[in-house]
């Protein structure tokens, strides 16, 4: 009867151990990984929701980035970090559900490796031009890139990122031959843009508002159902005869896969609260972004769904990045 009963208070204390750590999370600070470089949009939304979160949890948020490879650097280091709930990362699509579909060889996978805690914004892709070319509708742009076949040049914030696959599910439903530029990040590629040297580009509309409201950059259209909200008067791509052409980033929360659920659920339940604060609200939506604030499993049927759609768009068209 004694190995039993040995097992039992095992299986007993183990349990009152987990528990008592979730009680007791967090204990010490904890981190958000940006997998891009500090001031772009993932940075500026960490940097926007840490403080919050913060305040919420009890413990300092800091915000770590540790950019390249399209966001895979940071991922990885996410995957394979102590399963604690310490470590989170606030994800774009691009590493998590479009590189697994455009890179022959990854270092973690997102579904086995990473666990949904919320999804924390959502923003469309908005289609600018500049000022110099001579368009003011998606329509034209198509018309005038069929009759330039091969001079169009579009910039991206890089190859796999979600910009560049919003240029090709473009290119596929307009059947037009334009030229893909891309760029390490979203700083240099606007830089390009607004200098002259790309004619175009797809982007967050945090990225390029700012540059369409100062006349450096005209929108002509955003890839989304409906319209931005600092948008109103901007067509979507729907409505301008192309609604394959949808193509909406977003922002969630993961941890490393074998993270307990007790501190899953104690994250989750700091960042809704943090995304329901109205100070929070206003900053993100001022930007853009829309607070989101999801479920686990929510947030998960997503990733996974954006993982089949990807994979389905690189195969068509052939992208690969390595």
């Amino acid at each position: 009867m004694n190995p039993p009963v040995r097992f039992c208070t095992a299986a007993l204390l183990a349990i009152w151990t987990a528990g008592a750590f979730a009680q007791a999370f967090p204990a010490r600070p904890l981190r958000i990984v940006v997998a891009f470089p500090a001031g772009g949009p993932i940075d500026i939304v960490a940097r926007m929701v840490s403080p919050k979160l913060g305040e919420v949890l009890g413990q300092p948020v800091l915000v770590d980035n540790r950019a390249g490879a399209n966001g895979i650097i940071g991922a990885d280091h996410v995957a394979k970090s102590a399963p604690d709930g310490y470590t989170m990362i606030l994800s774009s699509p691009s590493s998590i559900a479009i590189s697994p579909a455009v890179y022959s060889k990854m270092p973690f996978d997102t579904l086995r490796d990473l666990a949904t805690v919320t999804l924390v914004t959502t923003t469309p892709e908005l289609f600018v031009v500049h000022p110099s070319v001579p368009v003011k509708t998606v329509k034209e742009l198509v018309a005038l890139a069929k009759a330039r076949p091969g001079q169009i040049n579009i910039a991206s914030t890089g190859s796999g990122g979600l910009p560049h696959l919003a240029l090709e599910l473009l290119k596929t439903a307009a059947k037009v031959d334009v030229v893909h530029v891309p760029y390490q990040g979203a700083a240099p590629s606007v830089a390009a843009l607004v200098g002259g040297h790309a004619h175009g580009m797809f982007a967050d509309v945090p990225v390029l508002l700012p540059h369409v409201q100062a006349g450096k950059l005209r929108a002509l259209a955003v890839a989304s159902p409906k319209r931005a909200a600092l948008l109103p008067d901007l067509p979507t791509m729907t409505e301008q005869g192309l609604p394959s052409v949808e193509a909406v980033n977003w922002y969630g929360i993961l941890v490393q896969s074998r993270t307990p659920r007790d501190v899953i659920g104690r994250l989750h339940d700091g960042l809704t609260r943090t995304l329901a604060d109205p100070g929070v609200r206003e900053r993100l939506s001022a930007r853009g972004a829309e607070p989101m604030g999801t479920g686990p499993d929510q947030f998960g049927v997503l990733l996974k769904n954006e993982m089949v759609r990807w994979a389905k768009l690189a195969q068509s068209t052939g992208i690969k990045v390595d």
